[in-house]
């Protein structure tokens, strides 16, 4: 019973911290939505709250289980939702489109990032370089590898 007890602890838990972090992520609910009693604290439970709140809303049949249908559900809503920020945040001239200057970000210029990838500047990057990059960036994403399918 008390192994349990404590597994369930473990697991709600993980669901609270992923949950902070994909709201994070996604700028979902301010700290005081997440700081439910308002005491200036996110607490445990907060979060686990926050955490089972999130599973239910993707729960939309209610049998207690994530399928695939909803996760891919969930994740096209959030795409349509960063899309429509992306729009508002970028259109320029409020025309519903954007331009390729308009996508333009000086914090993504292409010739910064090569430059650093280039590490013996060279002018060109080599696989060794390329690779070095790649360990980087995963190791920044503590790591994990990102899927691309």
């Amino acid at each position: 019973m008390k192994r349990t007890t404590f597994i369930a602890a473990i697991a709600a838990a993980a669901v609270g911290l992923t949950t902070l972090s994909a709201m994070a992520r996604e700028r979902g609910p301010d700290f005081a939505t997440l700081d439910a009693d308002g005491n200036g604290e996110v607490t445990l439970s907060e979060l686990q709250a926050g955490g089972e709140a999130r599973f239910e809303t993707t729960d939309t049949d209610g049998d207690g289980f994530l399928s695939l249908p909803e996760l891919e559900a969930a994740t096209q809503a959030r795409a349509s939702e960063r899309a429509a920020r992306t729009m508002e945040r970028m259109d320029a001239n409020d025309d519903g489109k954007l331009s390729a200057e308009e996508l333009k970000n000086p914090r993504r210029d292409p010739s910064r990032m090569f430059e650093r990838l280039d590490a013996d500047g060279s002018g060109g990057i080599s696989e060794e370089e390329f690779q070095e990059a790649r360990a980087k960036m995963q190791e920044r994403r503590g790591g994990k590898k990102r899927n691309k399918n």
